[in-house]
């Protein structure tokens, strides 16, 4: 139970002492200059004792930002399958911002207040701000989300907070996302450039990306264990949203895929190797060189998902079948097709009337 002391000092200053006494709990103890602050906080500190709260009043009050950030890179950011570079620049940033500050004293308001300066703060190429320019409302939002997750291992796994302070900020809008897609004559052009590049992966990586609408990096990180030419999948383990899944194999392309294979290099699993075969191959460049050279305007290779995604579509493939081949965790992001595949559905309807009226006549 809590006893409060008066106290005076000897040029006459009163005060007064808390002493919170419970079985089983180290004793606490704060002094205040006024005996109503001093029976609120006894008050509340004793239920948060009793209610097994305190302890994280207690962390938030002595642990900084920059102790949780530490602790979330150490301990979390190795387990993340994708991004940790990324999500190391973020968590810099945040740490630069408000490291200095206890976890208590991080409100959501200080929290908008940094979101407002990434708005308005430029885009950096190779360390460098580029003038003129702004970071995209998406950017933000994974500055923020970085940010969360730290914030969430230390309410539910650390016991440093009591509740994540982010969940109160309001993420910046993202315009609706980019749909670019080749045409059958862009498609050729490009295809054509790929072929004649002196960069032998880079063939095979291009198929790969328009037939299962794989990303970049989950192509590049793709190992000869990970090709199952018997059930005719491949089986992606790095994705961005560090989620397996599995992707069919069509026959053009797994005819390309066992030419590879006969050609692969034994000291390596990796499907794409550099030379010392540690890691997959750079070959960005090579890309961007194939892509000028077929002249194919405003495109980049992630649009080559699109355009997976756009051909499954106009195939007459629905909106969950689309999602599951691209990986989309909501049904939302995949809407953005949804007005290729209403010629398909409307002739499912005619075809299903067709089937049902029969002999019905009007």
């Amino acid at each position: 139970m809590a006893t409060i002391e008066k106290r005076q000092e000897k040029d006459g200053t009163i005060s007064y002492r808390v002493k919170i006494r419970l079985k089983g709990h180290p004793t606490e103890t704060a002094t205040f200059e006024r005996r109503t602050d001093a029976r609120i906080w006894a008050q509340q500190t004793e239920a948060a004792i009793r209610e097994g709260r305190y302890f994280k009043v207690y962390e938030s009050k002595r642990r900084t930002l920059e102790d949780l950030i530490a602790r979330y890179k150490l301990e979390e950011l190795p387990k993340l399958r994708s991004d940790q570079n990324k999500r190391e620049s973020h968590l810099a940033w945040w740490s630069a911002k408000l490291g200095r500050y206890h976890l208590k004293d991080i409100t959501p308001a200080m929290l908008t207040e940094c979101r407002n300066k990434l708005l308005n703060e430029p885009i950096t190429r190779n360390g460098e701000p580029v003038k003129g320019t702004k970071k995209a409302a998406g950017t933000v939002n994974r500055y923020l989300a970085t940010l969360s997750a730290a914030f969430a291992c230390a309410v539910k796994d650390w016991s440093w907070m009591d509740e994540n302070p982010m969940l109160n900020v309001r993420k910046p809008k993202e315009p609706r996302g980019r749909v670019r897609f080749l045409s059958a004559s862009e498609l050729n052009t490009l295809l054509d450039a790929v072929s004649q590049s002196t960069e032998t992966y880079l063939w095979p990586v291009v198929l790969i990306a328009l037939s299962t609408g794989a990303r970049w990096s989950e192509i590049l990180g793709l190992r000869w264990q990970n090709v199952d030419f018997k059930h005719n999948i491949i089986r992606l383990e790095q994705t961005k949203n560090d989620e397996r899944r599995s992707v069919p194999i069509g026959q053009d392309l797994r005819k390309i895929l066992k030419y590879h294979h006969k050609d692969r290099r034994l000291d390596t699993d990796l499907l794409f190797p550099r030379s010392d075969g540690k890691a997959p191959k750079q070959i960005r460049k090579q890309w961007e060189a194939a892509l000028k050279k077929s002249e194919v305007p405003d495109f980049h290779f992630h649009d080559l998902r699109h355009t997976c995604a756009s051909n499954l579509a106009m195939g007459g493939a629905s909106l969950l079948e689309i999602a599951e081949i691209l990986g989309h965790k909501t049904i939302q992001v995949t809407q953005r097709y949804s007005h290729l595949t209403k010629t398909h559905t409307a002739e499912v309807v005619e075809r299903m009337n067709k089937k049902m009226f029969v002999g019905v006549q009007g």
